[in-house]
């Protein structure tokens, strides 16, 4: 059985390649589970998706403890703990990552016994549109060896039939593009063994005894503890004002922000909180007079950012 994995960030497009690369496994005659995982809270945050294929019908459920894939379409959740790249890696696991930066770097990086493989990103990638995904599910389809091209190519039309038939070309040719240049590692992807059960032994019953209210309330009920929060991480656009052109109407983008993440300066100036911003962009959207504009992440980091309120 193939067992793969795939990390991004919401808005990346990672639950539509495990379903890309779900229906091209199943075109081949395999057996396939699909399934995304992921909070109420979508564009920027962690999620991950996992595909299982089989010749035989599929008995297992869940998280995929140990991967013979790993796939990460935003290189930045590898260092996150709390997102699981590196969970239940074994030596025969293949991660792949995209990124600029080589193999070999990431190998050194990480440490990992098994083989390393990078995706480096696109130039509409790095403007922010989403092929990511269906670039990652192209690379894992000839990474296992038992997906033809023919087979990818109905995937991703069936899978994103719904979009506009420009979006649908150019995550296409996307695809196809990486499918023919990781042509010399197909088939490198091979199907782990069988989860080894162990007889473990029956858990032992423990009593906890009822903690008094004045020592357990606080800790479920204590209020402004979300400040702690920092879900300005989950970025991948960040919003950022143009002073020059800011009307000084405050009061639009501060209502409609859904985490209370803008307020208003002295002279009326919208200030944005990057700690808990999340990126969902509505501010850019409401704002009448166009003064708010959505930059990449990384650019913003890189200093084109600065001067945002």
């Amino acid at each position: 059985m193939y067992r793969i994995r795939l990390h991004g960030r919401g808005g990346q497009g990672i639950k539509t390649a495990s379903r890309i690369l779900g229906s091209a496994f199943f075109s081949e005659g395999f057996e396939v589970q699909d399934a995304p995982r992921y909070g109420a809270e979508r564009r920027g945050a962690p999620i991950f998706a996992t595909v299982r294929a089989a010749r035989e019908p599929i008995h297992e459920r869940g998280v995929i403890a140990r991967p013979d894939l790993v796939l990460v379409g935003d290189a930045t959740l590898v260092p996150v703990a709390a997102a699981g790249v590196l969970l239940g890696m074994a030596e025969h696991s293949v991660l792949l990552v995209a990124s600029d930066d080589p193999p070999e770097v990431w190998k050194q990086r990480l440490r990992l016994a098994g083989p390393v493989r990078t995706l480096p990103a696109s130039d509409a990638e790095r403007g922010g549109l989403a092929t990511v995904g269906t670039a990652c599910a192209a690379a894992a389809a000839r990474l296992v060896g038992v997906i033809r091209r023919g087979s990818l190519e109905s995937a991703v039309r069936a899978e994103l039939a719904d979009l506009e038939p420009v979006v649908v070309e150019r995550n296409l040719e996307r695809a196809l593009d990486v499918f023919e240049r990781f042509a010399a590692l197909e088939g490198s992807v091979r199907e782990g063994p069988e989860p080894q059960i162990l007889a473990l032994p029956d858990p032992e019953w423990i009593d906890l005894p009822h903690e008094p209210a004045r020592t357990s309330a606080p800790d479920i009920f204590g209020g402004l503890t979300s400040v702690e929060v920092r879900t300005g991480l989950w970025r991948t656009l960040r919003p950022v004002v143009d002073r020059e052109h800011c009307h000084r109407c405050h009061w639009v983008c501060t209502t409609f922000c859904p985490d209370g993440a803008i307020r208003a300066a002295p002279d009326g100036t919208p200030e944005i909180d990057y700690d808990h911003c999340k990126g969902c962009l509505v501010c850019v959207a409401v704002c009448p007079a166009h003064a708010i504009r959505a930059v990449p992440e990384q650019e913003a980091e890189r200093g084109a950012g600065e001067g945002a309120g």
